[in-house]
Order: structure tokens, then sequence, then C-alpha cells
């Protein structure tokens, strides 16, 4: 199975060690979240030099913050400091209240903002030219041609359009918070149209969900609705809970016994996802011993 772990330390030498050891527990990929040691490219660029196979993304570089053309030359620049394939360049909009609030941009068009972006991104990563003239980009750039290490673009896509886009234009989609189900039902039918009528490839569908393995289930979704609170709260998570068949990330956690979580994690594979990214929460008193038990069962799991 292709599972995956999020990537993350506070120092250079934790990252890299995280990274080591992964690779080495036969996990496939590690997905960074934006705030990663200021820039998750860094993060990434370090753990790329000391791995040779292990799959290296982020999930998710907002768009709003960065423009495309940069965006490009970044993930260009990051995988030739890997000096080996295994970057993917995973992009998304945010939320409303992150882009508005915090950073004092407007959310309007959200829906064109992304799609024009990976109109001039996706061609960029891929040295070929970008022309477009749109409400929120207007570009023209030559091809610089083919990067000596290839950059993958994914797009975090919950919505129709935004699937729709990811299966014409990029490998696939990372999800946060959709279940089996949301997989089977919205995901996966709409992205794998998308790209098949484009005449792409098959899309990868990158299923980010929490995983606790602990014997009290109730408890265990406690902890998660305590841990995973905020994302309930956000119009664009909420949505896809709504097709998952849950009401909140308590519920879409996978949380159980190994032979339970187990079931659930192929569930999602059988549902459509390709990869499932296992985020490990801790349940109980000993949240050092939580943590084993689940990445025990996830290793076990990486190497069937």
């Amino acid at each position: 199975m292709r599972i995956g772990l999020p990537g993350g330390g506070a120092t250079a030498e934790r990252i890299v060690k995280q990274a080591v050891d992964a690779e080495a527990d036969g996990f496939t990929s590690l997905w960074y979240a934006s705030a990663t040691f200021g820039d998750p490219l860094v993060a990434m660029a370090l753990a790329g030099q000391a791995t040779t196979t292990l799959e290296l993304g982020t999930s998710v570089l907002q768009t709003y913050t960065c423009h495309p053309v940069l965006q490009a030359a970044r993930a260009v620049a990051t995988a030739n400091a890997m000096g080996r394939p295994g970057l993917v360049l995973g992009v998304g909009p945010s939320h409303k209240p992150v882009i508005e609030a915090m950073f004092g941009m407007s959310y309007a068009g959200v829906g064109a903002h992304t799609e024009e972006y990976i109109d001039v991104l996706a061609p960029l990563a891929r040295g070929e030219e970008a022309h477009v003239h749109g409400e929120h980009f207007h570009v023209d750039l030559p091809g610089a041609g083919a990067p000596p290490q290839p950059v993958s673009v994914m797009l975090s896509a919950l919505a129709p359009r935004l699937l729709r886009v990811a299966g014409e234009q990029t490998d696939g989609t990372i999800l946060w918070m959709g279940n089996a189900r949301a997989v089977e039902s919205h995901v996966a039918p709409r992205i794998n149209a998308a790209a098949s009528a484009a005449g792409r490839p098959a899309p990868r569908i990158v299923a980010g969900l929490p995983v606790a393995v602990h014997d009290d289930v109730d408890e265990a979704r406690a902890t998660a609705a305590s841990a995973f609170a905020m994302y309930g709260t956000l119009p664009n998570y909420q949505r896809i809970l709504e097709h998952g068949g849950v009401t909140g990330p308590a519920e879409a956690a996978i949380v159980g016994d190994e032979a339970s979580v187990a079931g659930q994690i192929e569930a999602l594979f059988a549902a459509g996802a390709t990869d499932v990214w296992a985020a490990p929460f801790p349940v109980g008193d000993d949240r050092s011993a939580s943590r084993r038990r689940t990445r025990a069962l996830l290793k076990e799991l990486a190497a069937a």
C-alpha cells in the first residue's frame, strides 16, 4: 500500500532524520504543511538529499501568497537541489478566513483564481511556455525546457470545479478530511472523468485523514473532536465531510484497534484512493506509546 506520513520537525537535523527513518520503514511519502520550517521547500530539499526513493510533497502551499511564476521556479529549484525525482508540488487556495482576515486579500472568485493559477503553474513546472490572460493573471513566458528533475503538480481539490481542473491539468489531488465514501461518490468520479476527457493518465488521489490505533473508539473520537475541531468550521471541509456522510472531523478520523484501522485504510484504496496520507494523533495518557502503536500498524500496512 502507498502510505505516507506528515513531514516536519523543529530543526534541520530532525527533518532529515524523520525522512531517513520513514524511507527505512517502507513509507512511500512525507507531506509537508505550508508552515513547515518556515518554508517546506527548504525542508524538502534537505530531506530529499538524504533519501533516495521517498516522495516529498507539499500539502499544501497556498496559491494566494505566491505568484505562480515564482512558485514554479521555487519548485524546480527544490527538485534540482534534491538531485533526484520525487518532488510533488501540492497547491491550493486555502480558506476565506485565512486569505481575507489574516492576509488582507480578496477570496472572491476563488475558483477562477485557482484555475488560472494552475494554467500558469503546471506548464512552467514542466518547462513549457505559459500564456494566460485571465481575470487574475496575465502571463506570457517562453518555455525554459524540461527541468533536470521532474516536478509533479497536484491540486488540493474538494469541490467539482477544482476536481475538474485537477483532472485536466495536474497529476491528481491531495485531500484532507475526505473519507472513503467521499472519495468513492464525489472525488474519484469527477477527477477521473476530467482526466479521461482531457486524454491524461489516471490521476492520483491522496487521501489525508487523522489516524489513531486505540481500543476505546469513543475516547479516540473525543480526542479527534478536540484536536481537529477547526477543520469542521471551514466551509471547504464542511462540504467534503458532508459528501462523506459525517458531521465533523471526529467522525471522519480513522480510529479503532489494529484490525479496524486496517480495514478503514483498505476501504480508502477500494474507494479509489491511490495513496493514503495518514496523520497519526495520540490518544490517552501515554502519548508516545499511542503514536508508536499507530505507526507500527501503518508500517505494517505500507509493507503490504
